[in-house]
């Protein structure tokens, strides 16, 4: 029997942290279930004094790099972790929001909260979620009541009265992407411009200043992007492109609708007819974000030394 449980959980010091966290891992390691905590560094900290040697057994991933990107969270990490286990279940610490996280983050990360209950819907799991509610602004945890079925607040479980339908909150934050700067190189591209699409990122990007790397992560990620813009969006499309500071930004725009939010938030698996290279997109840039309306789709991604987190 299928169970997922998907738990917000609300603290205010270490001390309400630990008295949750710890026991949800100490019961996963003692059912035999894999238990993967995966938050920011403070919380890594506080956790493993906490196990002492019983943290050998949890595996620990810092959110602020694995999560960096909300979109790249359920394939790159929760289902990463999941799909290695043979287990009849796992155990994850989650962490999507923390403070700092930006206004521009912001949107795909409570897209990702309510996406997750639909990517591990016939899966075995149990997902907590912290939340810092005495530095996360009030509107952050009223956000956290409507993507969790099950709140933990002062180590008590109860129902969450505000959750709601997965699609309905994700299409919430669907939200306008910040204005385009006036300096941005705009290039319009059809199938037969793909390769100057890419030369022309790579130069830009090598002149910013990225490394090798990250060049050819933006280059690929673009070139996703492009080539599903002419194969579904209507054969021609438009890039935008320019700097934030050391940050790389490109948008591609075309009339194509993309209606399934969960389209680069998961593995289509290998009968699909496509979803690749949204996923891929999510993998490779620190930050991803979409905005569909009925007349298309712009898609904007940032890559860059630090990102766009603050």
């Amino acid at each position: 029997m299928v169970d997922f449980v998907h738990e917000a959980l609300f603290y205010r010091d270490d001390e309400q942290y630990l008295a949750s966290t710890v026991p949800f891992v100490c019961d996963g390691l003692a059912a035999g279930e894999p238990v993967l905590v995966a938050v920011t560094q403070p919380g890594i900290d506080l956790l493993r004094s906490a196990l002492g040697r019983r943290a050998d057994h949890v595996e620990f991933l810092d959110m602020r790099r694995a999560g960096r990107n909300p979109g790249r969270i359920i394939p790159g990490v929760l289902a990463a972790f999941a799909d290695n286990s043979s287990a009849a279940r796992v155990r994850i610490i989650g962490e999507p929001v923390w403070p700092g996280r930006t206004e521009l983050e912001y949107p795909a990360c409570v897209q990702h909260e309510a996406m997750v209950n639909t990517a591990f819907e016939d899966r075995a799991a149990w997902l907590l979620c912290p939340y810092d509610a005495s530095r996360l602004d009030r509107a952050v945890v009223l956000d956290a009541e409507t993507t969790h079925p099950v709140v933990v607040e002062d180590s008590r479980q109860r129902p969450s009265t505000a959750y709601r339908e997965p699609f309905l909150t994700a299409e919430e934050f669907n939200r306008p992407l910040p204005p385009v700067p006036a300096d941005a190189i705009v290039s319009r591209f059809d199938l037969d411009e793909l390769s100057a699409v890419r030369r022309l990122v790579a130069g830009f990007a090598s002149e910013t200043g990225l490394t090798a790397d990250q060049v050819e992560d933006l280059v690929l990620a673009v070139n996703e992007l492009t080539t599903n813009s002419v194969v579904h969006g209507g054969g021609v499309g438009v890039l935008l492109l320019w700097r934030e500071g050391g940050v790389v930004v490109c948008e591609v725009r075309d009339a194509g609708r993309l209606a399934n939010p969960m389209v680069g938030r998961r593995n289509p698996g290998a009968s699909a007819n496509g979803g690749y290279g949204v996923m891929l997109v999510n993998l490779l840039c620190d930050l991803v974000r979409v905005h569909t309306r009925e007349d298309g789709t712009a898609i904007r991604v940032w890559v860059g030394p630090a990102g766009p987190t603050a």
